[in-house]
């Protein structure tokens, strides 16, 4: 079935013809959101942006998740019929830019769309239950349950007990996702592991003082080759945007609980 014209609200089956479909506030998803996430309890990288970005006509039916704010995931969210677009990594870095070339079509996509953008960054790396770390421990088995490299007072990355060989953890990361690099240069059996996805270049000098030689993260420059070998460590990186699909899904799948509407992850198929 093609999806609804953009800016139509669909409609759904139902006894004597199509009826209205379900339908939630722009204003009710955005304050679950600040609420859930504890938005206002992050300062995150200057020029980010956490919370609505931008803004629809009032009304939700549909929701979606995706890792980046980008034309070709709006096309596809828009493609789709999704009026509310959870997305981790924003489209404010770094200040002011004129709405031109790329720029003005991120936006004009989302206005004939009419398709609201809401993003979270570090607040969905962060958090003790939906975010991006927790989730990456979870899926191995393990529960993260030390906080592990502050910003701002707020703990980002999560710090997970461990029962596995580093074979075994290595291992499972692969069935998991598409590209796995490993330094093993730490202990073969690990008794801590942490996590911090995405980029893990600031976490990897904290490990010493963490008491941790494991690290799985989603990138990192190649500097640390050294700094692994000289300090004995384990990092394992399996990809910035793969590790940062879990928090979005997870808050979009909430929303969804919450306000009883239909909600999916628009997959851009990222390699790095």
């Amino acid at each position: 079935m093609p999806p609804s014209a953009p800016g139509k609200r669909p409609l759904a089956a139902g006894p004597g013809g199509p009826q209205p479909a379900r339908m939630a506030s722009l204003q009710q998803l955005v304050d679950f959101c600040d609420k859930r996430t504890r938005r206002l309890a992050f300062k995150d990288h200057p020029g980010s942006f956490n919370g609505l970005q931008v803004a629809n006509d009032g009304r939700v039916t549909r929701i979606g998740a995706a890792v980046d704010a980008g034309l070709v995931p709006f096309e596809r969210a828009v493609e789709r019929g999704i009026d509310f677009l959870v997305v981790h990594h924003g489209l404010f870095w770094g200040g002011v830019q004129p709405l031109t070339g790329p720029v003005y079509g991120r936006f004009a996509a989302l206005v004939r769309g009419n398709c609201a953008v809401y993003s979270s960054h570090l607040p969905l790396d962060a958090h003790e239950e939906i975010g991006n770390n927790v989730l990456l421990a979870r899926q191995l088995g393990l529960r993260a349950r030390r906080p592990f490299l502050f910003h701002e007072g707020e703990p980002i990355g999560w710090i997970a007990a461990n029962k596995f060989k580093r074979s075994q953890l290595c291992a499972r990361l692969e069935e998991l996702y598409p590209r796995v690099v490993t330094v093993d240069c730490g202990s073969a059996a690990p008794r801590q592991v942490a996590f911090c996805s995405g980029s893990g270049n600031s976490a990897v000098p904290q490990l010493a003082a963490a008491g941790v030689d494991t690290l799985v993260t989603g990138e990192l420059r190649e500097e640390w080759f050294n700094y692994a070998q000289e300090h004995r460590l384990n990092l394992i990186c399996c990809g910035h945007y793969a590790t940062e699909m879990h928090g979005v899904k997870a808050l979009a799948a909430e929303l969804a609980r919450r306000f009883r509407l239909p909600w999916e992850f628009i997959e851009t198929d990222n390699p790095l």
